[in-house]
């Protein structure tokens, strides 16, 4: 059974580490200094870290995952163990972004089965489909941990450590705002709390005046993007803004929702042409894919969105 985050950090805070972990889930910041955490805390003062830590990247790399694998089974030099981060790992919905490849199952399966006891090997993941067969070998690993979005609670309970931390005053009004421009990004979030610690002084504190002169609201920016790009006919750069949009964790209805206005939009100066009939099929399609998002049709949760949206993208920017 996968283990979770709060079992993870009790492994680093006693040191006692299993020899392979796999990070995984959409919040991002979370996972990357949960793999930084694991390496910090598995040497000890004295140890020889720059000998027996080592980063090896399968983007535009895949073959780098064996050379991975032959270093965790080398002894540690001058080290009671050597760490190993495995990191932009990729098992997606389409083996074509696939950066861990079917070929690797071998040699995967023949480390994940007997790891080196000397060794900490961390797969850090940026995308995990479960239905894959390397993607349920590595999702279902005992020590998997998935890092799930942050919701509003903790997002607020984030940024309010950030401030305490510095000893910054945010009144609760301010707060709620912060993390309503932010949206579910802890990594945007943190930059931008610290930045408002920065500005708040010499008075230490930040009140609602102060975050909306300062914090961007770019999800929107990003909503607008998308929709520019589509109505213009700009595959790549839709594309681009729809994984944007997505992997930032923003509510594919919404998206929707803003696609839709933007496209009335266009409709309206249009009047009679054949552009003009093009829109309204774009809104019919909008309509209908936005309907089938919300029913779960062709798949439930973000992968199913995901497919909606990337099949609305391909069918409206036919030339």
């Amino acid at each position: 059974m996968p283990i979770s985050r709060d079992q993870l950090r009790n492994h680093f805070r006693n040191r006692e580490f299993l020899p392979v972990y796999v990070l995984y889930g959409e919040e991002t910041f979370l996972r990357d200094n949960a793999a930084k955490a694991i390496a910090d805390h598995a040497f000890t003062e004295g140890e020889f870290r720059d000998f027996n830590d080592d980063l090896f990247s399968l983007n535009n790399n895949p073959e780098n995952i064996e050379t991975a694998l032959a270093a965790a089974n080398q002894l540690p030099m001058m080290a009671s163990r050597r760490v190993v981060r495995i990191t932009e790992v990729r098992v997606s919905t389409s083996s074509i972004k696939d950066t861990l490849k079917e070929d690797a199952e071998g040699v995967l399966s023949s480390y994940l089965d007997n790891p080196s006891p000397s060794s900490i090997v961390i797969f850090v993941v940026d995308e995990l489909n479960g239905t894959r067969k390397l993607g349920k070998l590595l999702k279902s690993h005992p020590a998997a941990v998935e890092f799930s979005a942050a919701d509003a609670e903790e997002m607020s309970m984030w940024a309010d450590g950030v401030f305490k931390k510095a000893e910054v005053t945010i009144d609760n009004a301010a707060l709620r705002r912060l993390v309503d421009l932010i949206g579910r990004d802890l990594r945007r979030l943190t930059t931008e709390a610290q930045k408002l610690c920065t500005a708040a002084y010499p008075q230490k504190t930040v009140d609602l005046e102060l975050v909306n002169s300062l914090v961007r609201d770019t999800r929107q920016l990003s909503y607008s993007s998308f929709a520019d790009h589509l109505v213009a006919g700009r595959r790549a750069d839709a594309i681009a803004a729809l994984e944007k949009v997505l992997d930032d964790g923003e509510d594919p209805v919404a998206l929707m929702g803003t696609l839709g206005w933007r496209v009335r939009d266009e409709l309206k100066r249009a009047g009679s042409s054949v552009r003009a009939d093009k829109l309204a099929h774009a809104l019919r399609r909008i309509s209908a894919a936005d309907l089938a998002i919300k029913t779960s049709v062709g798949g439930s949760g973000p992968a199913g969105s995901r497919r909606q949206l990337e099949m609305l993208v391909c069918e409206l920017t036919v030339r």
